[in-house]
């Protein structure tokens, strides 16, 4: 579910995502084509007015300059647009003469648009902040051409750009509500999807896992007909291939395991009897040890395979009773201690004065336990010649330790040495199964088994069933 929750926050990030940038920038192409339309509309509207103006006076006007500045502030005074646009007419000195506001301001303006009127004998355009009301203004001057071509002034026509710059707000305003509309949709949608998408996915998920699990033969509900449907259907194909392969594998290990037993159990019969008598020279007796040896080995690798088929079919159970666990784990160790000698290696059994309680358990499954621990450190601590055995209590629990002197467990193999036919890199033989028979055991008694590298070297192997008294 956690990836199936990231898989949801890559889509929704990565849709919303593109929608978002996208919409945004057309919000900004929108207003931006909105803001010079206003403008354009509202520059082109005191262009024309401006002209007309200049044109009106060009053309009546004739007289000297005092009756013309006259006429220009009786025209301010009849202006009568005023509560749209200021007219203003200033002179060389940049001094405003007559505006239709009826006051003269008592600092005249200094934007650029009169100068660049002045210059160019023509119109001159500013829009910014007027710096003497610090109010956001559109102004257009267009210079005033006496009849001898001399510029006498300037005619000035100002708004104020609230109105244009509210206007332009509410069209970004609309669009980013339509962008928000438009985003919820696609929320709303691409989550109707993914959840469409993730639901059935993660229902086969949790199918597939209990297959690797070992549920083989479990079977998903195909609900669909899509390329999700078509991925139930290959795993459930799967899950059938597996299960008859593992049934067609069970078998044959029981088939072969019980045809193995009766051989090696006369092997290993005829090889105790015939150690048993004095007519053997020694090189004849030491070559029946072996094969004896070799056979009880064969015979337990035999006992292990049975094991683990019970355990893979669910067959494998337990014979509960109150059991000395103190006395069967000593009396494993002393009946080992000899087999380990012949091989050169000192069993030593660690006492302790500790009242080891009676235990709810299958003592003939714990001593199994017991063995094959035993016979791995052995196998594979039998370098260090030495193996430690004891058991104690630790608080209210039992604890069994068994212990190697030899190289111990690569540390990258430790959390995979109790799995099912799993070898690692040690040389020693084996199948690879003791150990995860073993867990088992130990998990039906509702116990655990640890595996660790000891201090000082070397394996030491914890079994902790639980007491009862």
């Amino acid at each position: 579910m956690k990836r199936a929750g990231s898989l949801r926050r890559r889509w929704m990030m990565n849709t919303v995502g593109v929608v978002c940038v996208f919409g945004l920038a057309c919000v900004f192409v929108v207003s931006a084509v909105f803001g010079v339309y206003y403008y354009s509309a509202l520059e082109s509207d005191m262009r024309y007015r401006a002209g007309n103006t200049a044109d009106f006076f060009a053309e009546n006007v004739q007289q000297d300059y005092n009756y013309f500045y006259q006429s220009c502030i009786n025209y301010a005074k009849s202006y009568s647009e005023k509560d749209k646009l200021e007219l203003q007419f200033i002179d060389v000195n940049r001094q405003v003469v007559a505006t239709s506001y009826g006051n003269w301001m008592d600092e005249s303006p200094a934007t650029s648009d009169i100068d660049d009127a002045f210059s160019t004998r023509d119109v001159g355009k500013f829009i910014g902040r007027d710096p003497v009301t610090g109010e956001r203004v559109m102004a257009l001057s267009k210079a005033m051409i006496y009849n001898n071509g001399e510029v006498i002034g300037v005619l000035r026509y100002v708004t104020s750009t609230k109105l244009v710059d509210r206007q332009i707000a509410f069209v970004a305003i609309c669009a980013l509500l339509a962008l928000s509309a438009v985003v919820l949709v696609v929320i709303l949608s691409s989550s109707y999807y993914i959840r469409s998408i993730i639901v059935p996915v993660a229902e086969i998920t949790e199918k597939a896992k209990l297959i690797a699990a070992g549920s083989y033969g479990s079977q998903i509900q195909t609900k669909y007909d899509d390329e999700i449907g078509e991925l139930a259907d290959t795993i459930n194909e799967m899950s059938l291939q597996i299960s008859q392969n593992e049934k067609v594998q069970r078998d044959f290990i029981s088939s072969l395991s019980h045809e193995l037993r009766t051989p090696l159990t006369s092997i290993t019969g005829w090889s105790e009897t015939l150690l048993s008598g004095d007519t053997l020279d020694p090189d004849t007796r030491r070559g029946m040890r072996i094969i004896l040896r070799e056979g009880r080995r064969l015979t337990e690798m035999v006992l292990d395979l049975l094991d683990f088929n019970r355990i893979q079919d669910g067959r494998m159970t337990l014979n509960m009773e109150l059991y000395d666990i103190r006395s069967e784990f000593e009396d494993t160790v002393f009946m080992y201690s000899s087999r380990a000698a012949q091989d050169g290696i000192q069993l030593e059994y660690l006492e302790n004065e500790d009242d080891i309680p009676e235990i709810s358990c299958d003592h003939e499954r714990m001593r199994q336990v017991f063995l094959n621990i035993l016979d791995n450190a052995a196998k594979h601590g039998g370098d260090g010649k030495k193996i430690d055995a004891s058991i104690f209590m630790d608080g209210d629990e039992v604890v069994i330790q068994i212990r190697d002197y030899g190289p111990g467990i690569p540390e990258d193999e430790l959390p995979l040495v109790k799995k099912k036919f799993f070898r690692g890199s040690m040389k020693n033989r084996g199948t690879g199964i003791g150990l995860a028979v073993c867990e088992e055991i130990v998990n039906l008694h509702s116990g655990t088994l640890t595996l660790e590298n000891a201090e000082g070297g070397g394996t030491l192997v914890t079994v902790r069933p639980p007491a009862f008294q």
